[in-house]
């Protein structure tokens, strides 16, 4: 039994060796085959991309990121949506009721909320939002006496103000060198501005026009 265990315990000290000797071996021999064959893989690709960007007159091929063609285009995004100020239309009737009728949508709320789930590396950190619940709350919403804007003429500012309660459970994970998981169950209130002019029908109220006026 003895003589059993010796030979068993040696059969496994030496397993690992033989795996990583073939392994060298096969390694090396699929370098002298690569080098000795003929193939330009790897000289071939680098030879190509230089006369590419040679006759381009830009630099070689480099590998990015899809993050960063994911932050110019949420740049974009946002400033077509939500970066700019609408000039709307004067609203006919003296008296005539002027309301916030257009609340931020849910995309405008999760874009306002502080970025903690981009720019994470798989496997090593990762945050997540799961669970997303919020409350849309109008707190202002006033219209301003009609005065002078330059490039936009006579306009009043429609103020509309909304408080914006998110609530939602943020995940932590890591998948390595110690995996966990933490859940956080979290709370945001950010406030979000809707303002916009609207023309007048006639000058300004108070004091002389400084610009042409603009009709209904």
């Amino acid at each position: 039994m003895a003589t059993t265990h010796t030979q068993t315990n040696a059969a496994r000290r030496n397993g690992p060796l033989k795996g990583l000797r073939r392994t060298g071996l096969l390694a090396a021999v699929a370098a002298v085959a690569l080098s000795t064959s003929g193939c330009t893989l790897v000289g071939g690709f680098l030879e190509v991309a230089w006369i590419s960007a040679a006759f381009w007159g830009t630099t070689p091929l480099i590998p990015v990121s899809p993050w960063f063609s994911q932050e110019i285009e949420d740049t974009m995004w946002e400033e077509e949506r939500y970066g700019r100020v609408p000039i709307l239309d004067p609203v006919e009737g003296e008296f005539a009721p002027i309301y916030c009728l257009d609340p931020p949508s849910p995309d405008e709320v999760m874009r306002a909320l502080p970025d903690e789930i981009g720019g994470g590396v798989p496997f090593l950190a990762e945050t997540s939002y799961n669970n997303v619940r919020m409350v849309v709350e109008p707190i202002v919403d006033d219209v301003s006496e009609c005065k002078f804007y330059p490039l936009v003429g006579p306009a009043r500012m429609h103020k509309c103000h909304y408080k914006c309660t998110v609530y939602y459970d943020k995940i932590q994970r890591s998948g390595w060198p110690v995996p966990f998981e933490f859940l956080d169950a979290t709370e945001e209130v950010v406030y979000i501005d809707h303002d916009h002019l609207i023309r007048c029908a006639g000058g300004p109220s108070h004091g002389p026009a400084t610009g042409p006026s603009v009709g209904p």
